[in-house]
């Protein structure tokens, strides 16, 4: 059996146009609109799927309301510059830069 591979992740939003500007601006992508609802991001061959229910005609069930205790991890080479330009995007800030005592920074 192969590994598996990670091929997409759906993000339930609010509003798809803030959300697809906010994201646009931190992954430095334009993304993808595929559907009235649905805005795509290709990071590095795993999909970051933007997905406002009721944009698409879906109903709103309790699975998709937005938590704020998810989470999405991302590495990059410049976390400092992420960090920018979440700020620049209107995003929040909620913690610094930890260093792990396995040498990721977080």
């Amino acid at each position: 059996m192969t590994t598996p591979r990670l091929y997409r992740l759906i993000l339930p939003v609010s509003d798809i146009e803030k959300a697809a500007q906010f994201y646009g601006a931190v992954l430095e992508s334009v993304g993808d609109r595929v559907s009235p609802g649905r805005h795509y991001f290709d990071c590095g061959g795993t999909i970051l799927a933007c997905h406002e229910p009721q944009a698409d005609g879906d109903p709103m069930r309790e699975g998709w309301q937005f938590h704020e205790n998810q989470y999405l991890y991302f590495s990059v080479a410049d976390l400092q510059g992420v960090y920018s330009r979440i700020e620049l995007a209107g995003g929040r800030i909620l913690s610094d830069v930890e260093s792990m005592p396995w040498g990721q920074r977080t």
